[in-house]
């Protein structure tokens, strides 16, 4: 399992790594337009005080990847109560969604993982359930719990705000005025805005991915370790046993030799 989730690695991590200068760019387009249109523009850029709040939480279907869920989960559990309020939650993953049943933290609706490759297909019924039920007003606020992907050896449980859509701190330029939308900022919203929440989705799909493949293969490497270990102190242990049955024996042989 070491080797598989090895050779399963580095397609994962080559993935995320290429698809986050896309993903960034894009919140970045956004954030731009969000900071010259009003919220009334688009549902999906509206505040609002009234409605729930909305967590999705993403973990993987199989376990055998040392504490990667349960950090994940933690740190949801950990958020629904520094922050309590009137919420649900979408779980993606086996794992997440057994561990909040036991919690009884309300589910709405829960999805499969994407899966060792995920793909932005994958990531569409998800996209379109949250974005329609924003703008329902439905919900107020929609964040992504998740687990982002440093390196091989570092995985790090995230949360993201999804919806709405707020203008970044950390643009290259002035918000607002570092782009040019033609023919119009609004009409160019109604393109970029479901693909935006269809590409936030697939880059965590992504990131939990490459997460889970380190995780396993860093779990299974320890387990193979300790496994090795074990044996040797056990044969370690067996060896000294029989040696002292034998000793034993040679003593009662050479005993009853001399009681002769």
């Amino acid at each position: 399992m070491q080797f598989v989730a090895a050779s399963k690695l580095r397609r994962a991590q080559e993935s995320t790594l290429s698809s986050r200068p896309y993903s960034d760019l894009l919140d970045e387009i956004l954030a731009d337009l969000a900071a010259v249109l009003a919220g009334d523009e688009h549902p999906l850029l509206s505040r609002r005080d009234e409605g729930k709040r909305l967590i999705v939480l993403v973990t993987s279907d199989r376990g055998l990847a040392g504490a990667l869920n349960t950090n994940a989960v933690r740190f949801a559990s950990r958020e629904i109560v520094e922050h309590p309020g009137e919420l649900e939650l979408v779980s993606v993953g086996r794992k997440g969604r057994d561990a909040m049943r036991r919690a009884r933290v309300p589910i709405v609706a829960h999805f499969s993982g994407f899966g060792d490759r995920p793909k932005f297909e994958d990531t569409l019924p998800l996209a379109r359930l949250i974005s329609d039920e924003y703008e329902a007003g439905t919900y107020n606020q929609v964040d992504i719990v998740f687990t982002r992907f440093v390196s091989t050896l570092v995985q790090r449980p995230d949360m993201v705000q999804l919806l709405p859509i707020r203008p970044t701190s950390d643009t290259r330029g002035i918000p607002g005025a570092q782009f040019i939308f033609e023919p119009a900022p609004d009409l160019v919203l109604n393109q970029l805005l479901p693909r935006y929440v269809g590409t936030r989705l697939f880059q965590t799909a992504l990131e939990s991915s490459a997460s889970f493949f380190s995780s396993q293969m860093v779990a299974m490497k320890n387990a193979t370790e300790n496994a090795d270990e074990l044996i040797d102190d056990l044969t370690l242990s067996y060896n000294k046993a029989r040696q002292a049955n034998i000793t034993r024996e040679l003593i009662e042989i050479a005993s009853g030799a001399k009681a002769r």
